[in-house]
């Protein structure tokens, strides 16, 4: 699947599961705007406020969930980068060449990236982080 015109790709396995998806930097919506559904265990999306608007004082209340897997979002701040989607046997599905401002939110399977020139990668995921343990080699 090549980046829709709006500049959001799914990157899917072959039962259509989405494995990925890619947030290029050109992607400026007019309105709020989710790229990911409801149910996702990590929740991506643009919010989008004109000038004086503002987001009213509030905090999360602790509400208890039940995740399984680790999702995580790469935005790319310096330099670029090939990522690799694989599916969960290890084989490859796609592989994006991304630079500064684009981003890719990872939901399964699994990925690699290759570093195109010096880069800098800004990763935030769910925690707590329980070490090396969590990740699986292939």
């Amino acid at each position: 699947m090549e980046t829709t015109e709006s500049g959001v790709e799914e990157i899917l396995d072959v039962s259509g599961r989405v494995l990925a998806i890619v947030i290029k930097s050109a992607v400026a919506p007019t309105s709020t705007t989710f790229v990911t559904p409801d149910e996702a265990a990590l929740q991506v999306g643009f919010v989008v406020y004109g000038a004086g608007g503002e987001v009213a004082r509030h905090r999360h209340l602790p509400i208890e969930r039940n995740i399984l897997g680790t999702s995580e979002v790469i935005v790319i701040r310096k330099g670029s980068t090939a990522v690799r989607i694989y599916d969960d046997a290890g084989q490859p599905v796609a592989r994006r060449d991304l630079s500064v401002g684009d981003v890719v939110l990872m939901t399964a399977g699994g990925h690699g990236f290759e570093m195109l020139e010096d880069t800098i990668l800004l990763e935030i995921k769910q925690g707590p982080y329980t070490g090396v343990q969590e990740k699986e080699r292939f």
